[in-house]
């Protein structure tokens, strides 16, 4: 049975889809908050008392994934929230909002830190020399930045949280600013003033880009690209591989968050009953969803591949069929009869199910005489009860 969620049942809109994700992801999120919050007041104090525009711009960098940790866990908490009236997919999208905003914000981040040491390079003779304080400030950034990425990325790894790798990958990068930071700092103790600046520059080019990295993808996801060759052939197999499936066509994969959604047209037997149809269709729904990380499938049944077969639309609805079937044989049919049509390649395929004694002889041929030339039925089969005569 499928779980339904009403708008106004607050508690149940707010229950997590995935509630083992959900507490890891903010669990995980909150350390980092902590660590951040702790980082950015250190390195912009240690930055501004001891003189290095490389250790503020670093610990700018902090802020901003002080910045990006709330964004998780409100698009954790939101994203995480079940299908409702107004949004029947899910809220899953809001992560790749959240991405959006995210890698928006460090791309005009990382200019800006950019713009501003490339200004004081004009002026070196103004580079002041920096305290040692800043190293000691720097080494213990690094430390604490490389253990919270292998935190975050044992964390996201074991949950399967696409957001959260990509968070914890976020941390590992700021471990490599911190280093960019050392040599710097390194560099103008040693004499070369100029390195602090350089290094807060090359800081806010690391910065620029994996804004720029996370805003590409966000923006991939939301014009709906499709997954990679590797895992939608991988979906096609899966499909292709239930009982029932002759053929597959019209494969459509879109990305949601950590998931995807899936469109397929399968083919199956065209005279198979519409419960038997069915039936091979959910089949195929559950061995998808099974085998793949995939938050919904839509599997649409097909009796024929509807790019090398006649279309079918034109031709009439049933009770004009019957009407003009009736007009060809000169009688209308018994109103105990059970009339099958097969909507197939631009034509139609009848079968007449007669319950009470009929004269099928004569009806055998007239129908043979009305298919020969009748633009619609191309074959009409008849039965008495359910034996074929």
């Amino acid at each position: 049975m499928k779980n339904h969620t009403h708008a106004h049942d607050k508690s149940a809109a707010f229950e997590p889809a995935h509630p083992v994700r959900f507490a890891a992801a903010r669990k995980s999120t909150w350390v980092s908050i902590f660590i951040n919050l702790g980082l950015t007041v250190m390195q912009v104090l240690g930055g501004f008392f001891g003189k290095s525009q490389s250790l503020m711009a670093d610990g700018l960098h902090s802020f901003a994934d002080l910045l990006s940790d709330v964004l998780v866990l409100f698009a954790n908490r939101h994203g995480n929230k079940h299908a409702d009236a107004e949004h029947p997919y899910g809220h899953a999208r809001i992560e790749t909002a959240a991405s959006l905003i995210l890698g928006t914000s460090l791309a005009v981040l990382g200019i800006g830190l950019l713009i501003s040491a490339g200004m004081r390079l004009q002026h070196p003779e103004q580079v002041q020399a920096v305290n040692p304080l800043a190293l000691w400030v720097a080494i213990f950034a690094l430390a604490a930045k490389e253990g919270m990425f292998r935190y975050m990325l044992a964390v996201a790894q074991r949950v399967r949280s696409q957001m959260l790798v990509a968070n914890a990958w976020h941390a590992r990068s700021d471990a490599a600013s911190s280093l960019v930071v050392i040599v710097g700092i390194v560099g103008n103790l040693l004499g070369y003033t100029f390195l602090d600046l350089v290094a807060a520059a090359v800081v806010g080019m690391m910065i620029a880009w994996m804004g720029i990295q996370f805003a590409r993808e966000a923006m991939l996801e939301l014009i709906d690209t499709g997954l990679d060759l590797e895992e939608v052939r991988a979906i096609r197999n899966t499909l292709k591989a239930v009982p029932g499936v002759t053929g597959l066509h019209e494969l459509r994969t879109r990305k949601m968050a950590d998931n995807a959604l899936v469109d397929a047209h399968i083919l199956v037997d065209p005279k198979v009953s519409v419960s038997e149809g069915h039936y091979i269709a959910e089949a195929a729904r559950t061995a998808v969803l099974k085998h793949h990380q995939v938050m919904d499938v839509m599997v649409h049944i097909d009796p024929e591949d509807d790019a090398k077969t006649k279309p079918n639309a034109q031709l009439p609805q049933r009770h004009l069929l019957l009407a003009h079937l009736a007009s060809r044989l000169g009688e209308a049919l018994p109103p105990s009869t059970r009339v099958v049509l097969h909507y197939l390649g631009g034509s139609i395929d009848a079968e007449l199910f007669f319950e009470s004694p009929a004269d099928l002889a004569s009806l055998r041929g007239k129908c043979a005489a009305i298919t020969r030339d009748d633009p619609y039925f191309r074959s009409i089969l008849l039965f008495q009860g359910d034996a074929p005569t």
